[in-house]
């Protein structure tokens, strides 16, 4: 029986991680299929990586320095493809899709709202269409989507609720765009197994948050309703250091 291990992590520079025992992890945890987000470099910049994965995809931001995402994978993908084929979106390289026998993986990058909000109109734009993309795509196979969603969806994940209300990425319209996300029936798999407060996947590196756990859960793995009956674990490695998020997971039968 084959199980595969999928693992997304938000590294905060692809550069600056690799000093900071990236390589070890990876070794350790061995994904089959490893999704990055905020990579802030082009792929000629990093140089060889990984080389245990055969398959490696980058969509880098035009912006250098800026967002990015890159998936690493040991399975050959059917398909490849970057962004949502819209250019008012695809200029920050978010999103990258792998092609698989039974499902589509899609890597993505959320943009913050920003502070003020002044991008908030923007993300929820993205949001729509976001899940648009997401519902074309399932159209033809079952999906599972992981990244930075850049939002926490309930109080339960982060541990100020009332202080951060109308902070960026808690923001009731925010909030409400991912519950469009869950009712058109995607699956947050992490809540499928694990029902506790205090789980978090980012920390600002001040006030000593991450040592206290004052921290947002804005990482997810969310799967098409279809692949529950495969879905076997879902998991947040908040003991891994290297950025200000922490890697998260799911197994799949």
């Amino acid at each position: 029986m084959f199980y595969m291990k999928l693992i997304s992590w938000n590294v905060n520079g692809i550069r600056a991680i690799l000093k900071k025992g990236f390589v070890d992890f990876i070794k350790k945890e061995s994904p089959d299929v490893l999704c990055l987000q905020e990579t802030k470099a082009q792929e000629n910049q990093v140089g060889e990586l990984l080389s245990q994965y055969r398959y490696r995809y980058w969509n880098s931001a035009k912006k250098r320095g800026y967002s990015g995402t890159a998936v690493f994978s040991k399975i050959k993908p059917i398909s490849i493809n970057y962004g949502m084929q819209l250019s008012e979106h695809d200029n920050e390289g978010r999103l990258i899709t792998l092609e698989f026998k039974n499902f589509y993986l899609v890597n993505v990058y959320t943009p913050n709202a920003q502070p003020g909000l002044g991008r908030l109109g923007y993300k929820q734009k993205w949001d729509a269409d976001f899940l648009k993309y997401l519902k074309r795509l399932e159209k033809k196979k079952p999906v599972v989507f992981c990244g930075d969603l850049n939002v926490a969806h309930k109080e339960i994940d982060i541990a100020r609720p009332k202080d951060n209300r109308r902070n960026p990425g808690f923001t009731d319209e925010e909030r409400a765009d991912f519950d469009k996300i869950i009712k058109s029936g995607f699956i947050d798999t992490f809540r499928e197994f694990n029902k506790k407060p205090e789980q978090y996947s980012w920390w600002t590196y001040r006030f000593n948050a991450r040592k206290k756990n004052i921290g947002w859960r804005i990482d997810y793995f969310c799967i098409s309703k279809k692949l529950q009956p495969i879905l076997k674990n879902a998991f947040i490695l908040s003991k891994v250091f290297g950025s200000d998020h922490c890697p998260v997971g799911i197994i799949l039968k």
